[in-house]
């Protein structure tokens, strides 16, 4: 592991830190748990990887960054880990670890079927972990911004090739902006009278597009219609860019790049509002279905009991789209969907029309998408349907019926949780036999990482250069 590999793990390991430090004035507050030993692991490891060699920016190959951002999403699992094992009875390992990959990858999915067993710091501990793991891959996107296309770079910031500077100025900015978005779901909530508690949690769960929920119930917290349209405006701040805000307020003409994919998939998102509030209006739930619909497109997956069963499909639909290139939710992402069926239309007409000239551009700006970024978007939709294969054979061989394993597929690699609008809301991940869970661990995993990652690393430890 080279230096740069140290030093951000480090900088993970302090921010676990602080958390468990959080966690330990809670607990001694209410006399509840005890989060002293992951507090000074994670402080002592954090700060001696940081500050034990002086750092030299080196530039590091993308293979190598892939590989960081691999590593830490096995290993900062592992510390997560630890209040879980420590604190509950008869727990194993494996559900520990389970538990906390599916936090730190936002996913969502529990080996807990009660939350009300557990005590008010774990819940706060889960939380937090999908916090720190919404962090970690914003950071992640950043480290691997090399895969990307130059469009989508251009979201960004204006360089193509980030050196040291503009990387700690993204850094600074991320979190920033992170925590202000935090804060602003938590005073959203606060408006519509949730407790301080609910609303903390809430709000970095929603932030970081994850599944966990502080409590059972849900339906009964947002009851009210005002409440329901909080909580999906409030979803929806991890299915835009993260700089989509501060991009309009400091919105210059010649910018116009880092608002384009955001106002694409803004007029998509109100397309699938409006086709749901023409066809979908019945039995006066349509609030109900907005909920589901932000939550879909923010991979978060939440829902009320009370959603139409025959949307299932739509919603997953939803899911498998994701979000903004730069949000923390999920998904092969719209703008790359929306490009290739644009590609596909155009060299059909190229064909039947062959005397028309007809361009590659992403609505809304001049950028035309090259050649290289169509393979790209189509090599990621193809390692997509590939591993929701391998992973609903996988499911299936573990007794699971082919329809729950291919849904149950589709959440594990968009890193969405099972809820009742996929009809998956009483799946009991604690009696999972062991290799349903490490699937499931390997698969949130590669879900999180870029897909193309995964090509890269195939195409290195298979194939010879």
């Amino acid at each position: 592991m080279n230096i740069f590999g140290l030093k951000y793990f480090g900088i993970f390991f302090l921010i676990i830190s602080f958390f468990s430090f959080f966690n330990i004035i809670y607990s001694y507050y209410f006399n509840l748990g005890n989060y002293i030993l992951i507090f000074v692991i994670t402080l002592i490891i954090g700060l001696f990887l940081i500050i034990f060699k002086k750092y030299k920016f080196e530039k590091i190959n993308l293979f190598e960054r892939i590989l960081i951002v691999l590593v830490g999403y096995i290993i900062l699992p592992a510390v997560i880990s630890i209040p879980y094992f420590l604190n509950i009875d008869n727990i194993s390992f494996i559900n520990s670890y389970f538990e906390s990959i599916s936090g730190f990858t936002s996913t969502g999915f529990s080996i807990f079927n009660n939350l009300d067993q557990l005590d008010q710091t774990l819940i706060l501990w889960r939380s937090s972990s999908q916090w720190i793991g919404g962090l970690y891959f914003l950071f992640s996107i950043l480290l691997l911004i090399d895969v990307f296309d130059e469009n989508l770079k251009r979201s960004l910031t204006n360089y193509i090739s980030l050196n040291s500077s503009e990387i700690f100025k993204q850094v600074f900015k991320i979190i920033v902006i992170y925590i202000c978005m935090t804060i602003l779901i938590f005073v959203m909530l606060k408006l519509v009278n949730l407790r301080s508690y609910d609303a903390y949690n809430y709000s970095l769960s929603i932030i970081s597009s994850g599944g966990f929920l502080p409590n059972s119930n849900f339906d009964t917290t947002f009851n009210s219609d005002i409440s329901k349209i909080i909580l999906s405006i409030s979803m929806l701040f991890s299915f835009f860019s993260l700089f989509f805000i501060f991009n309009l307020i400091f919105f210059k003409k010649k910018n116009i790049n880092f608002l384009s994919e955001d106002i694409n998939i803004l007029i998509y998102l109100l397309i699938v509002i409006v086709l749901s509030f023409i066809f979908f209006n019945y039995d006066n739930n349509f609030l109900n279905v907005l909920v589901s619909i932000s939550s879909s497109v923010s991979n978060i997956g939440i829902s009320f009991e009370e959603v139409p069963k025959n949307l299932v499909f739509v919603f997953l639909i939803l899911v498998i789209l994701g979000g903004s290139f730069f949000s923390t939710s999920s998904g092969l992402r719209v703008i790359k969907v929306l490009t290739l069926i644009k590609f596909s239309l155009n060299n059909l007409l190229s064909h039947s029309k062959p005397n028309q000239i007809y361009s590659n551009k992403l609505s809304l700006n001049k950028i035309s998408v090259n050649i290289n970024d169509i393979n790209k978007y189509f090599f990621a939709i193809i390692v997509f349907i590939f591993s929701l294969f391998i992973i609903s054979i996988l499911l299936t061989v573990s007794y699971l019926d082919f329809e729950t394993s291919f849904k149950l597929g589709i959440l594990t690699i968009m890193n969405t949780v099972n809820s009742e609008m996929y009809d998956l809301a009483n799946l009991d991940f604690y009696n999972f036999n062991i290799f349903s869970k490490i699937s499931l661990i390997i698969f949130m995993i590669i879900g999180r990482i870029e897909l193309l990652s995964v090509i890269i690393l195939l195409k290195k430890f298979l194939f010879k250069n």
